[in-house]
């Protein structure tokens, strides 16, 4: 899966870099998106075009093994109480449900929401400096198990912000998005995620719809 963001990322470079946009399409990788895609890469330079053909072709192999491979950990994998509230988090399918619960193990073992989200790599540095206070990159000595699963979570989310116009998660992400970028409104979001996991395993309850104003750390100025 790692082998796929970067391929994806590769393509999505390249379109950037010859100012080629997708305009109304959330997901080029979708089936939508990648018909308006073929239809746009004579645009390209001849051996860009063929090398991004090419990689296309790549991501559609590394496609098919991953739900192979998805469907043999179905088939022996035994759904607990766990994964079943922890598939109720928005993003969150069977096989990231699993890998929470197995990372996870006793949910007590945190003090509190915050600290799983911190152990789960998805609350970022903070230094101050003349009274003032600055918030910088995830740490790096964290679950990095974890860390993927919520941040795959808040991809979902943010790659279906639209269709989940009524789910908490998304409301707050275009409005961090458009205050500092893509990339902090994801964080924030694969945060929420995490406190929400804390909450879900010790309550036993599933997901919930926050009815109050999306606050954390983390979106703070």
């Amino acid at each position: 899966m790692r082998m796929r963001t970067i391929i994806k990322n590769r393509v999505q470079a390249t379109l950037s870099k010859y100012n080629i946009r997708l305009n109304g399409i959330s997901d080029i990788f979708s089936s939508e998106g990648r018909q308006i895609l073929e239809t746009r890469l004579c645009e390209l330079p001849l051996h860009t075009m063929e090398c991004v053909r090419k990689e296309m072709k790549v991501l559609d192999d590394l496609e098919v093994q991953i739900k192979k491979i998805e469907e043999e950990i179905r088939s022996m994998a035994e759904e607990t109480e766990e994964t079943r509230l922890l598939r109720t988090i928005p993003g969150v399918s069977l096989i990231l449900a699993m890998v929470i619960a197995l990372e996870i193990g006793d949910v007590n073992r945190f003090s509190g929401p915050e600290k799983l989200a911190s152990y789960g790599g998805t609350v970022p540095r903070v230094k101050a400096s003349g009274g003032k206070i600055f918030h910088g990159p995830v740490r790096s000595d964290v679950n990095r198990y974890l860390k993927w699963v919520f941040v795959e979570a808040a991809n979902t989310v943010v790659t279906f912000h639209k269709k989940w116009a009524d789910k908490h998660v998304s409301r707050p992400y275009l409005r961090l998005k458009a205050k500092k970028g893509h990339g902090k409104a994801a964080v924030a979001v694969a945060r929420h995620l995490a406190e929400a996991t804390y909450w879900v395993l010790k309550k036993r309850e599933p997901y919930r719809e926050r009815s109050h104003e999306f606050s954390v750390s983390s979106t703070r100025k």
